[in-house]
């Protein structure tokens, strides 16, 4: 049955039933990470943290070829509400940062269906979920920050080594590239990638038999691995992001990105390649 939304929700559409919700992120055309749908997921997010009927939290795309595809370039325009999101984000954390956390201490079980690209935040966002499950055939994940003249700033130089160690980490950090999904669950990543036709049913299974355990297990299985502390991480990230960010080259190497198409979907399609581009 439909879950109530909030009323300024506009870049989620939420729905619950046998204790899954199913979170599809709609904000065209290619799922920017903005500050609407920060705020938003924050509101659901904590909303579900308080209902015991929910067990399971799935996140998929309204758009099939992007899931998340960065963080939104045109965020400083709104300097105001993101100064007071800032401002709101748990202590030793970013705006970024804190999404990933809000995933990762999550009382539910959280789990991404990846059908198309996750890039930046949204590679950060996948690698926060408990799980993710991916289309073999086209998903793919980046971290194309390096690119960009920076270095993440989500959590994902903390993610990537807790989850497959600093040398693939840095491969990924540092090339830029886009991993397909295939390569991504060898890496750890993610948890699998199967074939398209299969994925909808295969990850609906897994929600539902996690959704059907015993009172208790879930949270138990929880608190026996529970996320670990990445305060320290974190605070480096964001130094080192804080620096480079200001750098007028750096300002002057995104405008000239969305500009030449960034957060258009023909732009997004070869976003490593445009990048690259830019710089000669």
């Amino acid at each position: 049955m439909p879950h109530p939304q909030p009323a300024t929700c506009s870049n989620l559409r939420v729905s619950t039933g046998n204790g899954v919700a199913e979170i599809v992120l709609d904000n065209p055309p290619v799922n920017a990470l903005g500050l609407t749908m920060m705020r938003e997921l924050h509101t659901v997010l904590d909303a579900l943290r308080n209902d015991p009927a929910t067990k399971v939290i799935v996140f998929s795309s309204a758009n099939p070829e992007f899931f998340i595809a960065h963080g939104d370039m045109n965020m400083a325009e709104q300097l105001d509400v993101l100064q007071e999101m800032a401002a709101q984000a748990p202590a030793g954390t970013n705006v970024f940062q804190a999404v990933g956390e809000l995933l990762r201490h999550q009382p539910q079980v959280t789990i991404v269906k990846l059908t198309g690209k996750a890039r930046g935040s949204g590679a950060e966002f996948v690698a926060a979920a408990d799980m993710a499950f991916a289309a073999a055939e086209t998903a793919g994940l980046g971290q194309v920050e390096g690119l960009m003249g920076i270095v993440p700033s989500g959590g994902a130089t903390q993610y990537l080594r807790q989850r497959m160690g600093r040398n693939r980490a840095l491969e990924i950090l540092l090339t830029g590239d886009l991993f397909d999904a295939t390569t991504a669950a060898s890496y750890g990543w993610i948890n699998r990638a199967l074939p398209a036709a299969e994925l909808d049913a295969y990850v609906a299974r897994v929600a539902r038999h996690i959704a059907d355990l015993p009172e208790g297990v879930i949270a138990g299985m929880k608190a026996t691995l529970p996320p670990e502390d990445l305060t320290e991480g974190f605070a480096r990230e964001e130094a080192v992001w804080g620096a480079l960010i200001s750098r007028p080259e750096t300002r002057q190497l995104m405008a000239d990105a969305v500009a030449e198409g960034a957060q258009t979907p023909e732009g997004e399609r070869d976003l490593e390649g445009l990048m690259r581009s830019l710089r000669g």
